[in-house]
């Protein structure tokens, strides 16, 4: 067990097949063990000395029907750090206990068949979800519905290798029919199609599990810092009338809206009058190429006086900040990245009121400039609305967790997909030249798919062959 500080009620876990006479020692108990998965208010005292440790509850889990997978037992105790370390002492003084690894006893039904290597992921990021819409992904995901949707994926590869498999090794003696191999090419095509469908998903469910990265960019003294604060609610970034105060990346984390938000400040954009200055912008220019999406500063007061001559003035301003396409065409770019970016016009409380609502209808039916938002980080004023636009885009990046198939949540969930659509692929390439190089295809796709689950044997695809076609019958 892990004790970060104090708490009200502490859990201290064991399993294996001492559980019982540990259960035994540290209770009194003699030979009646409490009902299993019924807590029963026990004195825990030291097995040698027989001094009472604490008052608590105690549970009894027999095998198979625990967490492990093995026989367990649990010490609910209180929290403080002394009569913890009593009670981790007491059990480390019998005989073949010794204090679990980390992340062992999951190991441990991770290898009983509780849990699989995809529901094993979503604990771990149950336990590290920070928002609303983490938990719920990871919840979603511990449950089993990612893990099923990949061994469904896995079943059906291993139909499709075992009837190559029977096809090559059978066919000669006429115990396989000549259509199999034609619903082996339909079975390919569609789990293919069903994997990219599940690859393109813009990374939502990744973005969802490690946070959206939402930066901050714009020109020196337009106000990014004050906008980093405004969001924190706190001084997380030093704000100053000189221009080139922030240097380096500033960081914060954000819940919004129940979505995680990784928050980056940068240097103003500029030509550089240092080599530290120069190296922020360079960093700068690094984060806005990799961002989820930029929050691009504008100083409202360097806004056109006149409202028609705004939209010109921020695109040529936002072909400024924003990084071009590879093609050398402003325009494309900006319609490609226009879903991925907000204008904030800063410092609106500086601008009359009757320009500030000229230039807001002049936006507003302007094409191919992203939303715009007034706000004003010393007033607060128009905050709301910007928040309120700014959830509605983190939501669409990372979407609704709990509608739709579930989501993609590990690069290395990714990375062993991408070589199983790589592999079916061979299967198509190979599959009227070398049925064997074929069958390969298939069975490399099932082997990626099988170290994301964790689970896939040659015995199972056996079985299929001698089960569908009764061979040796």
């Amino acid at each position: 067990m892990r004790c970060h500080g104090r708490c009200g009620v502490a859990v201290v876990r064991v399993s294996g097949p001492a559980s019982s006479m540990v259960l035994r020692n540290m209770t009194g108990l003699t030979q009646t063990l409490p009902p299993p998965r019924t807590a029963l208010l026990r004195r825990i005292t030291d097995p040698h000395t027989k001094e009472l440790l604490d008052r608590g509850l105690v549970l009894w889990f027999p095998g198979p029907h625990s967490f492990t997978g093995e026989d367990s037992a649990e010490f609910h105790v209180h929290g403080g750090p002394a009569v913890i370390t009593a009670v981790l002492q007491g059990l480390g003084s019998l005989k073949g206990v010794r204090p679990a690894e980390a992340g062992e006893f999951t190991r441990r039904a991770f290898h009983a068949g509780k849990l699989g290597l995809t529901e094993v992921e979503g604990l771990g990021d149950l336990i590290h979800a920070e928002t609303e819409a983490q938990r719920r992904q990871a919840l979603r995901q511990m449950d089993g519905e990612l893990g099923h949707l990949y061994q469904d994926w896995s079943s059906r590869l291993k139909r499709c290798l075992a009837h190559v498999e029977a096809f090559i090794d059978f066919s000669e003696d006429e115990l396989i029919e000549d259509g199999v191999l034609n619903q082996v090419d339909s079975s390919v095509h569609r789990l293919q199609t069903e994997i990219e469908r599940h690859l393109g998903d813009e990374r939502r469910g990744e973005r969802l599990r490690n946070g959206v990265q939402v930066v901050i960019a714009g020109a020196t003294n337009a106000g990014k810092s004050s906008l980093l604060n405004t969001l924190c609610q706190r001084p997380a970034a030093i704000v100053s009338p000189i221009p080139g105060t922030t240097r380096d990346v500033v960081e914060a984390s954000l819940d919004i809206g129940g979505f995680p938000v990784l928050l980056s400040d940068t240097a103003g954009l500029r030509d550089g009058l240092d080599s530290v200055e120069r190296e922020g912008v360079r960093r700068a220019r690094q984060r806005v190429e990799q961002a989820d999406l930029t929050l691009v500063v504008v100083d409202s007061t360097q806004l056109p006086t006149e409202p028609k001559q705004a939209p010109t003035f921020l695109q040529g301003y936002l072909s400024i900040v924003l990084p071009q396409p590879s093609g050398g065409n402003p325009e494309e770019g900006r319609e490609a990245t226009s879903d991925r970016v907000l204008l904030v016009l800063n410092k609106s409380d500086l601008v009359p009121e009757a320009q500030k609502e000229r230039t807001e209808r002049e936006l507003r039916e302007s094409l191919g400039l992203p939303p715009a938002c007034f706000l004003s980080c010393h007033t607060t004023t128009g905050l709301g609305d910007f928040l309120a636009v700014l959830q509605s885009r983190v939501k669409t990046l990372c979407g609704n967790p709990l509608s739709g198939a579930p989501s993609l949540t590990q690069a290395r969930h990714r990375a062993h997909l991408q070589q199983s659509v790589q592999a079916l692929s061979q299967y198509h390439q190979y599959r009227n030249h070398d049925l064997a190089l074929a069958a390969e295809g298939v069975r490399l796709a099932l082997t990626h798919i099988g170290r994301i689950t964790g689970r896939v044997g040659a015995e199972e695809i056996l079985d299929i062959v001698f089960r569908d076609f009764c061979i040796g019958k």
